[in-house]
């Protein structure tokens, strides 16, 4: 079955001329994953996009794919949990491009903390730091750009269904933090409204990225949960959507276009669900 849209999805340039920051633009492992996905689009459709990420070769090989299909990008290593890496490469791309008009902030993760009891002040402030933090920072350094653009500016916050749901499996420092993205994404919008400055999240659901076949506590995460191969692990998260499949970076990605693009110049202040129809699903008896 080909899934659409994907890597192949004609282009239409429905960001041309626009600069782009995606903050966690590199994948873990092959394939794609959420922020490289978004990158890729980005910069397929037409925007100049700066590649953050802690590993540079991950920053780098998006950044190469973005230029093979002859658009413009630039790599760039950083820890976004440290506010002056944030504003070095902020000013980086200021200096290259002149301005920041889409800020695409995608870092983020699971921590140990699941249960009450498994959580640790260290991994609440840690996971926290990740996945909140980060988004606080790039959002701080980018917004004054994007108030002197004459069409401001469009932040897309990638959050969790799990920021609204239960997923019938503990995920409580997780969920506190996509929770908290909601909000936090809410607010500056309400803020910077006047400005021109747009920001929404996107929640996607199940994804199937490099993401989910990570090493988890030494051993692979399809272990790690309890099943025996990571085709069967994969099959069990599709079986549990309505739409019958995961959806993939791509899909993540195209939602989160349409919300950086004119298109969506009159929608700000909230999220866009991305899940094949699960969070509508609630336990049968």
């Amino acid at each position: 079955m080909t899934i659409i849209p994907n890597e192949n999805t004609e282009a239409r340039g429905r960001v041309a001329g626009k600069v782009a920051i995606v903050a966690g633009a590199g994948a873990i492992g092959e394939g794609w994953g959420n922020g490289k996905a978004a990158a890729f689009v980005y910069g397929k459709e037409g925007a100049k996009v700066l590649c953050v990420d802690h590993r540079l070769k991950a920053a780098e090989d998006i950044a190469q794919r973005i230029t093979e299909i002859g658009g413009e990008a630039m790599a760039w290593e950083a820890d976004v949990t440290d506010e002056n890496a944030v504003e070095a490469f902020v000013s980086a791309c200021v200096d290259k491009w002149e301005t920041v008009d889409i800020l695409h902030n995608n870092i983020g993760g699971q921590g140990t903390g699941r249960k009450l009891d498994t959580i640790t002040v260290e991994d609440w402030n840690e996971t926290f730091s990740r996945n909140m933090t980060t988004t606080m920072l790039t959002c701080r350094a980018v917004v004054p750009f994007m108030e002197k653009n004459d069409n401001g500016g469009a932040i897309v916050n990638i959050s969790s269904i799990a920021g609204i749901r239960h997923l019938n499996v503990p995920t409580a420092v997780y969920s506190m933090t996509k929770g908290a993205m909601i909000q936090f994404t809410q607010n500056i919008a309400l803020q910077y409204a006047m400005s021109r400055v747009r920001a929404n999240c996107v929640l996607p659901g199940y994804i199937d990225t490099p993401f989910i076949q990570r090493v988890v506590n030494g051993q692979p995460n399809y272990e790690y949960k309890g099943y025996k191969t990571a085709d069967e692990y994969r099959a069990a998260r599709d079986a549990i959507i309505p739409s019958g499949r995961m959806g993939t970076g791509f899909d993540v990605a195209y939602a989160s276009l349409f919300l950086a693009s004119d298109e969506a110049s009159h929608i700000t202040g909230t999220h866009l669900v991305v899940d094949g129809g699960v969070t509508a699903t609630a336990p049968g008896v």
